[in-house]
């Protein structure tokens, strides 16, 4: 009896919480149609009804978390892209250098309706479907080329290096940005190295195929480089991990409210290599399902990884449509390594500059074991098992990249440059010509020293400090000066890789870009003489 009278009481505690729940969700609901309606009937202006609606949506979503957003009907196509790297078009980077001149084409995929039908870096599109590029922003004409896969664009264009007017007719395709952006035998080695840039539909299967490849080539260890990599699908985090473990391991759990549950996410593959030995590479910036990926080889002992702490995302998201065509990503759960670790950052909310989660004292996070006994830790991100810190670049080669001086000058280059060599044969060796190009560009080129500088000057003058020390001050700016010349050649080692990049992909596509990166890859080059793989 008493046993009954608890569960009895149980039970009415829960619907109790329930109905508290529906009714607070109801008077909500009643005060902000209450107030939309007095506005309505009572405001002095006409009211700007969708613009209101859409702030306070979007307001009342960023008091839960970053990642739970409205998409409304107009932003469904930006949205489909994000989250699957898919869309109608060529298959094109465009470049808009002003507003009152021709659209460019910066950089075509390969293989892609763009690249088939001689579009090359360069060019320029003067109309599309008889409408002229000059006028329109570079959204505007980006908007002209996609469309529905199967239909016809007609592009006007001029050849970039013989200045021959044509039309081209290209049919448009379903164009997928690839996940795998690289993969193949390290130079010289027997080394598999697979770069993954996002974790949309069909990776798992891509990659396992991949993996089969390189075993055939004679692979005796893998590297999975996952830095920078935001993440993606679950399923696809899942798909992965199925290629080194067990059939039937548990990969990710996931629990939500208590409608939702809990989920366990196994594998239902049998596995490609259980033996060969693996390294995951990891930074600041790889989340989400990277994260799924390099906790649970991490928790099952299959794989070291190394770089940095990872950005700390454990939150599960789900698509649910609404009413008008729009959609909602909503965070449903927090996920859980196999060792039981949530890898959410406890304050997802104050992180470093760069994304990174900071520092954590272990008093706050809890201990948990992998397969074979060693301690791991929740709290934020996963560590790695072998710290390896990425190249830092000063503050010039930042601002170079931002502002765009780089690409610029790739894209002057392929003007006067038919091919050059395989990419990882290419080296540049003109670089007097990029001085000059660079000197006449507009660009913050002071160094971090002098910023820091000058930022304390103004904080010295705001307290009328500055007169009493002008001397001192005038000293040390006069030291810290450099010319926007002399810097740019004082980094020229720091900034020949990302002209050779820049160059690399105009001709060999993004592989030929990432075969530069992988010529200045210190970390990666430490990694793989770790005693540890």
């Amino acid at each position: 009896m008493k046993k009954y009278l608890i569960l009895v009481l149980l039970s009415l505690g829960i619907n109790a919480g329930a109905q508290s729940k529906l009714f607070k969700l109801g008077q909500a609901i009643e005060v902000h149609t209450s107030i939309l309606q007095e506005l309505n009937r009572s405001y002095v202006d006409s009211l700007p009804v969708e613009r209101m609606s859409t702030a306070g949506i979007n307001a009342m979503l960023a008091e839960l978390d970053p990642y739970t957003i409205y998409v409304p009907e107009e932003e469904n196509e930006d949205f489909e892209m994000m989250i699957g790297k898919t869309y109608g078009g060529i298959g094109a980077i465009i470049y808009k250098p002003e507003k009152d001149k021709p659209v460019l084409i910066n950089e075509p995929y390969a293989g892609s309706p763009a690249a088939r039908n001689g579009l090359q870096c360069g060019d320029e599109i003067l109309e599309i479907d008889g409408k002229t590029t000059i006028g329109l922003t570079a959204a505007e004409c980006s908007e002209r080329m996609k469309g529905k896969p199967g239909t016809k664009v007609v592009f006007h264009v001029r050849k970039v290096r013989s200045g021959e007017i044509m039309d081209i007719s290209v049919i448009r395709e379903k164009i997928h940005i690839p996940d795998i952006e690289y993969a193949g035998l390290l130079d010289g080695t027997k080394t598999g190295y697979i770069l993954i840039g996002g974790f949309t539909e069909g990776l798992g299967a891509e990659f396992r195929a991949k993996v089969a490849s390189l075993r055939k080539q004679g692979m005796e260890k893998l590297v999975i480089d996952l830095r920078g990599n935001g993440g993606g699908l679950m399923g696809e985090a899942v798909g992965i991990v199925s290629a080194f473990v067990p059939k039937g391991s548990l990969v990710v759990s996931s629990k939500g409210n208590s409608l939702v549950g809990e989920q366990k996410f196994l594998t239902d593959k049998d596995p490609v290599d259980l033996t060969i030995p693996l390294v995951v590479m990891v930074d600041s910036g790889s989340a989400s399902a990277s994260e799924i990926v390099s906790g649970a080889l991490q928790d099952m002992d299959r794989a070291t990884i190394m770089g940095t702490r990872t950005f700390g995302k454990g939150l599960v998201q789900g698509i649910r449509p609404l009413p008008y065509n729009g959609q909602l990503k909503i965070t449903t759960a927090k996920y859980y390594t196999p060792s039981g670790r949530c890898v959410q950052a406890i304050d997802y909310s104050h992180r470093n500059e760069d994304g990174s989660v900071g520092h954590i004292p272990d008093s706050l996070t809890h201990e948990f074991k992998t397969a074979r006994g060693r301690i791991v830790r929740d709290g934020g991100g996963i560590t790695p098992d072998v710290e390896i810190k990425g190249k830092e670049y000063s503050r010039l080669v930042y601002s170079l990249v931002v502002n765009g001086v780089i690409e610029q000058y790739a894209m002057e280059y392929v003007k006067t440059h038919e091919s050059i060599p395989a990419a990882k044969d290419y080296h540049f060796t003109d670089y007097d010509s990029f001085v000059e190009f660079a000197r006449d560009k507009k660009f913050d080129y002071r160094s971090s020293a002098k910023t820091y500088f000058d930022q304390m000057k103004s904080t010295l003058q705001k307290d009328d400090l500055a007169d009493s020390m002008k001397e001192q001050l005038d000293a040390m700016e006069k030291a810290l000066e450099i010319g926007k010349e002399d810097f740019l050649r004082m980094k020229k080692d720091e900034i020949v890789p990302f002209i050779e990049q820049e160059i690399a992909v105009r001709y060999w596509y993004q592989v030929g870009g990432v075969e530069i990166r992988l010529r200045y890859d210190d970390a990666l080059r430490t990694a793989l003489k770790s005693p540890l793989i």
